[in-house]
């Protein structure tokens, strides 16, 4: 008898520590969450993380604050990021913020099991264009103008992978293109459309103003689907040139140990945010495309890129930062 009242009171507390678990669930967020974002404000990544941020605050009845954390390659931010160890704290990133880091990098200051995919939001419009001066139709008009020119040819990149990306496709064709750096990418746009730069692959918005302006040309967009803003604009696969191929992956993160329930429940409110037709459209406008996808679509896609960085360093002979 005894000992079935011991079995009872213990099955009980159980039930009661169970039932508190899930009300403390069910009360996330009990204050402020935060969206560290590791680009500056006005950034494809910063306004979509402030759209939702908007809408998720309506959601779950707390505010929700943007924090823009920009510089040391995407460093600032996941390392502000993984040391909160918050389920409050969140990173809205390009997942192309860190796949790389371990090929342009000799130490990587942080665990790349402290970022668990929670959603997947959008894709950024990622293209190359040259100056509409040089009149070329497509992609294979650049490339034989540089075999034919090597070395002559000025080249502009974003920093870190879609410049990781264009430095294997350059090893592995045999192609010759001087590289300009930039502080201030936007200011590259501005010399691709004086003809001071004959190609730069960057995201759409950072070009968009100098193609309506037809003084830049997009011959391709490095995504795996064509833009609906561009419909005539092939992928590069359909240009041709697979090992361009380049998806700008942008979602949300939370710390390692988060709960699953939680990340999935996050995870749903960011996609019936992504459903609302309004949210479509200004992403739309800033180039960027919206995929929501649930963690493990998330995860499966940064897999997918995670292993063509591989290859690519692989290629190029560089080892993997340990």
């Amino acid at each position: 008898m005894k000992a079935f009242k011991l079995f009872g009171a213990v099955s009980l507390a159980w039930v009661m520590l169970a039932t508190a678990a899930l009300a403390a669930g069910e009360a996330w967020p009990d204050h402020t969450v935060k969206f560290i974002v590791p680009f500056g404000a006005g950034a494809g990544a910063d306004i979509g993380a402030r759209l939702f941020a908007e809408r998720l605050s309506t959601r779950w009845g707390k505010p929700v604050v943007v924090e823009n954390r920009p510089g040391g390659d995407g460093f600032v931010a996941i390392t502000a990021f993984v040391g909160a160890n918050d389920d409050h704290t969140l990173l809205f990133a390009a997942a192309g913020s860190f796949t790389v880091h371990p090929y342009q990098h000799d130490k990587v200051p942080y665990d790349i099991r402290d970022l668990v995919p929670i959603a997947r939001v959008s894709n950024t419009i990622i293209t190359l264009g040259v100056p509409e001066a040089m009149k070329l139709a497509t992609l294979t008009d650049l490339f034989a103008l540089a075999r034919a020119q090597p070395g002559k040819l000025n080249a502009a990149l974003v920093p870190g992978i879609t410049e990781f990306v264009w430095d294997g496709f350059v090893n592995e064709s045999g192609l010759n293109f001087a590289k300009v750096p930039y502080r201030d990418i936007v200011q590259a746009g501005t010399d691709l459309g004086e003809n001071r730069i004959q190609v730069m692959m960057t995201g759409l918005a950072v070009i968009q103003a100098q193609v309506q302006a037809q003084r830049v040309k997009l011959l391709a967009v490095t995504n795996n689907k064509r833009a609906v803003s561009y419909p005539d604009v092939p992928t590069v696969v359909e240009a041709g040139f697979p090992s361009l191929e380049l998806e700008g992956l942008v979602g949300l993160f939370g710390p390692r140990l988060m709960a699953p329930e939680l990340r999935d429940r996050i995870s749903a409110d960011v996609r019936a945010v992504a459903a609302d037709p309004a949210i479509t459209q200004r992403l739309t406008v800033t180039a960027q495309v919206v995929n929501p996808g649930s963690p493990a679509e998330f995860a499966a896609a940064i897999d997918e890129q995670r292993a063509k960085m591989a290859k690519i360093a692989q290629r190029l002979g560089i080892k993997a930062a340990q």
